[in-house]
């Protein structure tokens, strides 16, 4: 069993949620500035935070929660996740799809903010504890396979 100061796979998933929520916050600063680059600069940087939620639920959709609901017995709280992914998703391909941040642009990107935060707390504080918990779980390994897998990722998406 590792010890607890060993980074493990829960740790690398909650680097990528402050990571995001950090670039949230500079959207959001964004949104108060006026510019002629500002349109631009809330483009790229929402494109940048899709492009890493992306990557994000991927690695969990593909190894984290497969491995968890194997060795878990309360499986509801991955079925959740795994739908507020799809929304996320939706609400990803829609902000991809605009070509201008305008308000409706603003308002999207603020919602997928909201649930994104929604989620990091579900995952902070049920999911993480159970798979912290669960014996059959090695979760430093899995953190070597997660990073692995979003280093593929971001290379295959840049």
């Amino acid at each position: 069993m590792a010890t607890r100061s060993e980074k493990d796979a829960c740790d690398l998933l909650d680097a990528d949620h402050r990571a995001v929520k950090k670039m949230f916050k500079e959207y959001e600063e964004l949104t108060k500035s006026r510019g002629r680059t500002v349109g631009q600069k809330k483009l790229d940087l929402a494109r940048q935070i899709c492009h890493e939620l992306t990557v994000h639920a991927q690695i969990e959709e593909e190894i984290f929660y497969p491995a968890l609901r194997a060795v878990i017995k309360d499986t509801d709280l991955l079925a959740e996740a795994e739908v507020e992914h799809q929304s996320a998703k939706d609400l990803i391909a829609q902000i991809e799809g605009m070509a201008e941040a305008d308000e409706m642009f603003d308002a999207k990107v603020t919602v997928l903010g909201e649930y994104i935060d929604h989620h990091v707390k579900e995952e902070r504080g049920e999911i993480f504890p159970k798979a912290r918990s669960a014996r059959k779980l090695d979760l430093v390994s899995m953190r070597d396979e997660l990073m692995a897998r979003k280093e593929e990722l971001m290379g295959e998406m840049a």
